[in-house]
This record gives C-alpha cells, sequence and structure tokens, in this order.
C-alpha cells in the first residue's frame, strides 16, 4: 500500500471519529507531513455532520483507455509530421532554394505523406469523436490519468517543437542566411506545434 493510501485511510478514520478537519490538518503536520500531502489527503474526502466520510472521485488509470488515447497520441503525431512534409516539399517547388527547384524524386515522399494522411486521419477523427461522445456522456472519464499523460507529453513535444524552430529561425537570422524558403517552413512548424497545443490545451486542468 502506498503512503498517500495509509494517509487517507486515516483522514477517513479520524473524520469518522468526529475530529476536527482543523485538528487533523495539525496532527499530520506534527507528524511530518508537508503541507501538499495534507491538502491532498483531506481534500479525498467531503466532511458532513451526521454523515460518514464521502469520497471524493479521484483520477484512475484504464488499460483500455491506453489504448484509445495511445492510439490518438500516434495519429495525431502522424498527421503533424506528414502535414509537414508535404508543406516542406510544397514549400521547395514554390520557392526554391538558390533558385534550384527539386526533381521529381521528392514525388515520392509527397505519395507516402499522403498516403499516411489518408490513413492517420481517418482514423485521429474516428478516435476523437469516440474519445468526445464518451466524455460528454460520462464527465468523470476526463479524471483518466492516461488522458492527462498523453495531453502532458503531447504538449511538452509541441513546446520544444516551438522552442528549436524559434531558436533555428534565430539562428539562420544572426548567420545571414534567412531566406523565404526557410521563413515559410518555419512559418509551417510554429503553426503546427501550435494547433496542436490547442487541441490539448484544456486536458491538463480537466
Amino acid at each position: 500500500m502506498r503512503a498517500s493510501d495509509h494517509l487517507s485511510d486515516f483522514v477517513r478514520e479520524a473524520l469518522l471519529r468526529g475530529r476536527d478537519p482543523e485538528a487533523i490538518r495539525a496532527a499530520l503536520a506534527e507528524a511530518g507531513w508537508s503541507e501538499n500531502e495534507t491538502r491532498d489527503a483531506m481534500a479525498g474526502w467531503l466532511y458532513m455532520p451526521d454523515l460518514p466520510p464521502i469520497p471524493r472521485p479521484r483520477p484512475y488509470v484504464s488499460a483500455r483507455e491506453a489504448l484509445l488515447y495511445g492510439l490518438l497520441f500516434l495519429s495525431l503525431g502522424a498527421i503533424a509530421w506528414h502535414v509537414g512534409s508535404m508543406g516542406f516539399d510544397l514549400i521547395d517547388r514554390l520557392l526554391p532554394r538558390n533558385g534550384i527547384t527539386p526533381g521529381y524524386g521528392s514525388d515520392s515522399g509527397m505519395r507516402w505523406s499522403a498516403a499516411a494522411l489518408l490513413t492517420f486521419g481517418p482514423l485521429f477523427y474516428f478516435l476523437n469523436a469516440r474519445a468526445a461522445k464518451a466524455t460528454r456522456g460520462d464527465p468523470g472519464l476526463r479524471r483518466s490519468l492516461v488522458r492527462k499523460w498523453f495531453a502532458s507529453v503531447t504538449l511538452l513535444i509541441a513546446a520544444l517543437v516551438l522552442l528549436g524552430d524559434l531558436v533555428l529561425a534565430i539562428y539562420t537570422m544572426l548567420d545571414g542566411s534567412l531566406s523565404v524558403n526557410y521563413l515559410s517552413k518555419a512559418l509551417l512548424v510554429a503553426a503546427l506545434g501550435v494547433l496542436v497545443s490547442l487541441y490539448y490545451r484544456d486536458e491538463i486542468d480537466a
């Protein structure tokens, strides 16, 4: 049993015996529990006179949701990657670097990206619609730790991409080699990072 479980059980027993919540907090502080640990343990129970302590809803982990949100995460990543790849090819065609237009060999890359988007696009739409429908029917599903962790990892990756994109743009500008081609690619990467961040913007505090 985890230490937090022992602490939660102690709070429940103390409340059952009619102890004042402030007295429980003081006793836990005296025992060496931190303020955050005490606050979390107390927040796990609703105290009402003439009723036993009522457990509050807690975050949970589900293997089924790990599959759902894992596929959703991978689908979103694949879409962002291949949209970026296809966008880079189009930029090179419309805004050639040093006046040199890429040869027809780039057609293979565009076909690959198109195939990936035609595969992962519908999958992402289906999974996203299913997740949205499930949470509308049961708001408690938004407490899923799996959901929050995948959202956190995605936001971290998006933030790192945006920071890296900014660093490279500044370096290229200082180096004197900033071109319309590169600037267009940097803006595309930034746009993808922002869109992915917006998709998960409400998940962390949900």
